[in-house]
């Protein structure tokens, strides 16, 4: 991004993704198989990086509520997507055709991109290296407060908000507030891989659902993030995220007590719509605040922020599994509210933390 520009980043990315895929649906070799899933891995990280900061910078102090409706459209076709492989799978034609739907979709965007002239940030003006960051107080503003860095204001001192990050500023030392985000995305996220890992084997042991049943039920939570998404984009622009955050958690809380108490399979799956719910507005309103902190270091910030994902995704389902060979799935599963309360001190740490003046740790 800092070579390129973000925008040029960005359609990297998605061409990537467009060849990653292609190798998926076509070579037949476990080996080749194995390094389209890491192309495709690669260059989506590059997508999602960049797709959060171009947000982050177009819609300042309305990120939050930009990025929870991105993320709601990233849940919908989430919701999709099985479906599609299920009709398929049916239908005796096999998983390998539905490749070709994500190679159609990332050209019908570029085909739009076309169309309606969208451009895409390119790099900084030296220029940008005079800009003020934007304080980390903005990150726990709603939209409408006032502040230096609001992007009104930096428009007003004739700097633009959607450039890159100009050398200066990617050399500089990311805050603290930054970082505690970062753990908070690497402990939420461990929140989200072990319940699409193991929540099948929870409803089946404890809830009663056959085998198919338990499967398919775990979209329970994905319908309950999209809706969370879709509703949270609006909540995002009239309250601040750090709240906002800390009410989602309660919900995720709530709604993962009724699933995990529940012996009845119906009591159980709504306990997973409402535990979505909640876990809706966990990953968006951390990325977005972890980007607001980081002031014009955002690419660098968005990038490490990859990493906070990777940790959580690698290291909790290990645990939990090492956990429920002792104990149980069903037991073993009492670690994610313990992941839900240090997600909540985090929070309210990093309320604290997000203050004028903040000095760089």
């Amino acid at each position: 991004a800092r070579r390129y520009g973000r925008g040029p980043a960005v359609w990297l990315g998605l061409a990537g993704v467009a060849a990653g895929v292609t190798a998926l649906g076509v070579l037949r070799p476990l080996p080749a198989t194995i390094a389209a899933v890491a192309v495709v891995a690669t260059f989506g990280m590059m997508v999602i990086s960049g797709v959060n900061v171009v947000l982050t910078a177009r819609h300042g102090p309305a990120a939050p509520a930009a990025l929870t409706e991105a993320n709601a459209v990233c849940a919908g076709m989430g919701i999709l997507a099985p479906l599609t492989i299920g009709v398929t799978v049916d239908a005796g034609l096999g998983w390998r055709p539905v490749t070709a739907v994500e190679v159609g979709l990332i050209t019908l965007v570029a085909l739009a991109a076309l169309t309606f002239r969208v451009r895409l940030p390119h790099g900084a003006p030296a220029t940008a290296a005079a800009a003020a960051p934007v304080p980390v107080a903005a990150a726990v503003a709603p939209l409408g407060s006032r502040s230096d860095g609001t992007v009104a204001e930096r428009r007003s001192r004739g700097v633009r908000p959607d450039l890159a990050t100009d050398t200066r500023a990617a050399a500089a030392r990311l805050p603290r507030a930054y970082w505690i985000a970062w753990v908070l995305m690497a402990v939420t996220g461990s929140i989200e891989v072990c319940l699409s890992l193991w929540t099948a084997d929870v409803l089946r042991d404890h809830a009663g659902l056959s085998a198919g049943g338990a499967s398919a039920a775990v979209a329970a939570i994905v319908c309950g993030m999209f809706a969370g998404r879709a509703v949270g984009g609006r909540a995002a622009l009239r309250w601040p995220p750090v709240p906002l955050l800390l009410g989602a958690l309660t919900v995720s809380l709530a709604g993962f007590t009724l699933f995990w108490a529940s012996p009845i399979g119906w009591l159980a799956v709504t306990g997973l719509v409402v535990l979505g719910l909640g876990n809706a507005l966990h990953y968006p309103l951390a990325i977005s605040i972890a980007l607001t902190a980081a002031g014009t270091a955002t690419d660098r910030a968005a990038g490490w922020s990859s990493y906070s994902m990777a940790v959580g995704f690698g290291i909790a389902p290990v645990v939990l599994g090492w956990v429920a060979d002792g104990v149980g799935p069903h037991l073993a599963f009492l670690l994610l509210p313990a992941f839900i309360a240090v997600a909540a001190l985090l929070t309210v740490r990093l309320g604290r933390a997000l203050a004028p003046g903040v000095a760089p740790a």
